[in-house]
């Protein structure tokens, strides 16, 4: 896994193996992030089920002033401050080892990613829920392309979606 562009181009990450942690493809990270550019800079970034962290790093590659992971898996957030502490932006970063359902909505950012691991799929519905109950970020959710969203959760509407592959990332707001 690396960082596919910015100021910690092709820099490795850690990351870790097994099914419990499903890193976002490249390319998929590419095209977001192709689309959230003029938006990045200065901006909060939450990446809730972060995993390794590489969404959330690549916001703070791009331009992020700051980025909130939010990551239940011990071993996993342990990986996510270990690649922050290898490039030198920890201070620019707060990690969550909790549950995403119990800090959503209760920390402010510009934009939230969301990816629940394939045994939490149920999570997406609670968490455009929360995101939904008051006026606020940008959402993008990225889920398997199977998998269909609703087109809105509360204050939240769906306007876009992205495919690549099996993939796609639902961008509400």
């Amino acid at each position: 896994m690396r960082i596919i562009a910015g100021e910690f181009r092709s820099r490795r990450l850690k990351t870790l193996r097994g099914m419990d942690v499903r890193p976002t493809p490249d390319r998929l990270r590419e095209a977001l992030f192709n689309v959230l550019t003029p938006r990045i800079e200065g901006a909060v970034f939450l990446d809730a089920y972060a995993g390794i962290g590489a969404v959330g790093i690549e916001a703070l590659s791009r331009g992020a002033a700051r980025a909130i992971f939010i990551e239940r898996s011990s071993a996993a957030a342990g990986v996510i401050q270990d690649n922050l502490r290898s490039l030198g932006i920890a201070n620019r970063a707060e990690v969550l080892h909790t549950k995403a359902l119990s800090v959503l909505g209760r920390r402010r950012a510009d934009m939230v990613f969301l990816d629940p691991p394939y045994s939490l799929v149920q999570e997406y519905d609670g968490a455009l829920r929360l995101l939904g109950e008051t006026p606020g970020p940008l959402v993008m959710a990225q889920h398997d392309w199977h998998l269909k969203l609703e087109d809105a959760y509360g204050q939240l509407r769906c306007y876009r979606v992205l495919r690549h592959g099996d993939n796609c990332v639902s961008f509400f707001q």
